[in-house]
């Protein structure tokens, strides 16, 4: 028999004979973390059709692919929940965003007469990202919330003050580590703290930063009380 001819060398042709070749169409673009390059990169969505290949002239339609995603820098291919981790750029924005309004709750719950608090706040609302952040910004911003609300310093975490907790952290929470999310709540409690022991109004406050955090009942309970312990 010559070589090639029996059956393990029809089998070997085969791959070589038959095949699929999928046709990709870009059905949009914009930019994303790209988790092969570690970092924000643009890409384009595709949308593809598979088709049985002989000798690799396409024949046969064998179906849809599934909707992928390809970097525009590697050129590799990802699923499209790929699309729901923020971009690096996005990611700090929603930080940023967040210890601002955990620490505006905090201050609206009673700490915004305290100087310390301010300063407290001001100095985590600048390492967040918002460097021009000043102790009297954050001082009419709580008046302006209050007047806003109708809120009482001193009264617990009222739904509308819940609600953007939970707006400002909920989108956030999934993408930080356990020791990120615990940083947010410890910040606030230091906010809390700096003149003096926790009020009720900055416990409610603090429970509601924990649970939009995704932090258990337990677990908000113990870094409250690591927060009151000098390091």
């Amino acid at each position: 028999m010559l070589p090639g001819r029996g059956r393990n060398g029809r089998a070997a042709r085969l791959p070589r004979i038959l095949g699929t070749r999928t046709a990709w169409t870009a059905v949009g673009d914009g930019e994303f973390f790209c988790p092969a390059c570690g970092g924000d990169r643009n890409y384009q969505r595709l949308t593809g059709r598979r088709r049985l290949t002989l000798l690799g002239v396409p024949l046969l339609p064998r179906g849809e692919s599934a909707p992928t995603v390809e970097c525009a820098a590697c050129g590799g291919h990802f699923g499209t929940d790929v699309l729901d981790h923020p971009t690096t750029t996005r990611f700090s924005a929603m930080l940023r965003d967040a210890v601002h309004t955990v620490a505006l709750a905090v201050l609206a719950a009673g700490g915004a007469c305290s100087r310390t608090s301010l300063e407290t706040a001001a100095a985590a609302v600048r390492a967040a990202g918002f460097d021009d952040c000043t102790e009297d910004q954050l001082s009419a911003l709580v008046e302006a919330l209050e007047a806003d609300t109708g809120r009482v310093r001193g009264e617990p975490c009222v739904p509308g003050l819940a609600i953007e907790l939970h707006e400002a952290l909920d989108p956030l929470a999934p993408h930080l580590a356990a020791v990120g999310r615990e940083s947010i709540l410890l910040q606030g409690a230091r906010i809390a703290l700096a003149d003096g022991p926790y009020t009720p109004a900055e416990r409610d406050v603090l429970a509601t930063v924990g649970a939009a955090l995704t932090i258990c009942s337990d677990d908000v309970t113990r870094l409250l009380a690591a927060a009151r312990t000098p390091s």
